[in-house]
């Protein structure tokens, strides 16, 4: 795989270099390609005294496998190794009518966890037979929120007035960094001394947090610059990326989309062996008022389970997982069938950047037909969203059912897991 020319050390001299500490682990790629730095990075960690490989020459020999060249993954890791392969698979094809994709589509789900894939596809079965699902993005928008330091209340209300007289000319500094993403507004919080502006962007097809980054750090600086106020951080944790955060419950984070099917009985009778009534009640009592008293900022089963499984198989961030799960799933008995839909508050997704530009990951997002840039743009990003939402609600169908037929434990004796 390595390009490496003759002049070139080879990963062997490269390791020595480094042990001899005339290198850093992290500058090997000015010194040789790519995969001949990965290549000595394993010989490096296969000797190192505190691992368990008999042979550095073989250590990590299984990483090493990975099918693209090391100089594609440069934006997205650093000091390489190799590749870390995770079982895919496919659920579906499951009837989607949403504004952004539509039509039967298989759904691309990576994971390690035995007998998610056959409960979420079982979910989509069932979604089929009654006609699909329907899903839509509600709302879109990323957000960085940084913190400025005043010097009291006063000051706090006076910054947030210029805040909002000034919002065109941060709003030019700040789409002046991008060709894509627009501002869309700015939401001010004052705590005592300190005033937090979420500002948030549409950012179409990227998942965009690097780029709202940049741009709020442009704006940040007119700020600075025309006013007493500090920049603290640049991320103040209002936005809030990557944490458990209510504001990303009740706001939204990204694009806040639902999917809802309504399940003839007879159907659910037939395929999940339980009833309308029964799941109803198990959503009730253990996605709402299970959740209530746990003071869980999710109401749902495990949609934390298919979102993860999505993401990994599309190169999505899998730290905004933990945003993901932001889900409300509901359950009613409507003229003797089940209704059912699930609504993701902050689902973090994108087509263009980051992991999706690695080869395995595109062809998961080829699988949905959303790989690039969508026309208009953010349709593709949208259409990734919706998909997820219909696969999550499979997936939640197919949990609670479970539960109505106590096959839970059995399902996974079957399966071997």
């Amino acid at each position: 795989m390595s390009d490496r020319s003759a002049d070139e050390p080879t990963a062997v001299e490269l390791a020595q270099r480094v042990r001899d500490g005339e290198l850093r682990l992290y500058e090997l790629e000015d010194h040789a390609d790519a995969d001949t730095a990965t290549a000595a990075r394993r010989r490096l960690v296969g000797s190192h005294e505190g691992s368990a490989f008999d042979d550095p020459e073989t250590a990590l020999a299984t990483t090493g496998e990975y099918a693209f060249p090391a100089s594609e993954a440069d934006s997205n890791v650093e000091n390489m190794t190799g590749a870390v392969q995770i079982p895919a698979g496919v659920v579906g094809p499951v009837q989607i009518d949403g504004e952004a994709i539509s039509g039967e589509r298989y759904v691309p789900m990576a994971t390690t966890e035995g007998a998610l894939l056959a409960s979420v596809n079982r979910g989509c079965a069932t979604l089929d037979r009654a006609g699909g699902a329907t899903a839509r993005v509600t709302e879109s928008g990323m957000t960085r929120a940084p913190v400025f330091r005043v010097d009291g209340v006063a000051e706090a209300e006076a910054l947030v007035a210029w805040v909002r007289d000034a919002e065109s000319r941060l709003r030019e500094a700040a789409e002046a960094t991008t060709n894509h993403g627009e501002l869309v507004g700015i939401t001010p919080h004052v705590v005592g001394n300190n005033v937090y502006l979420r500002f948030t962007y549409d950012t179409k097809d990227a998942m965009g947090m690097n780029m709202v980054t940049v741009a709020t750090e442009a704006a940040c600086d007119v700020i600075e610059t025309e006013t007493d106020a500090e920049l603290v951080a640049l991320s103040g944790n209002l936005c809030a990326d990557k944490k458990p955060a209510a504001i990303n419950a009740i706001q939204g984070r990204g694009r806040t989309v639902a999917a809802d099917a309504t399940i003839p009985r007879e159907v659910v009778t037939e395929v999940l062996d339980t009833t309308p009534e029964a799941v109803a009640e198990i959503n009730t009592r253990k996605n709402h008022v299970g959740s209530a008293k746990a003071g869980s900022l999710g109401f749902n089963a495990h949609v934390a389970n298919t979102v993860a499984a999505v993401f990994l198989a599309t190169g999505q961030d899998a730290a905004q997982v933990v945003e993901g799960s932001n889900a409300i799933t509901t359950a009613e008995v409507v003229d003797g069938d089940l209704y059912v839909s699930l609504t993701i508050a902050s689902l973090e997704v994108g087509t263009v950047g980051g992991g999706t530009k690695l080869p395995t990951q595109a062809e998961g997002l080829d699988v949905l037909g959303v790989r690039g840039g969508g026309d208009p743009p953010g349709a593709n990003a949208d259409g990734l969203a919706e998909a997820t939402a219909v696969a999550a609600l499979a997936g939640e169908l197919s949990l609670l059912s479970a539960l109505g037929s106590r096959n839970l434990s059995s399902a996974h004796q079957e399966l071997g897991r």
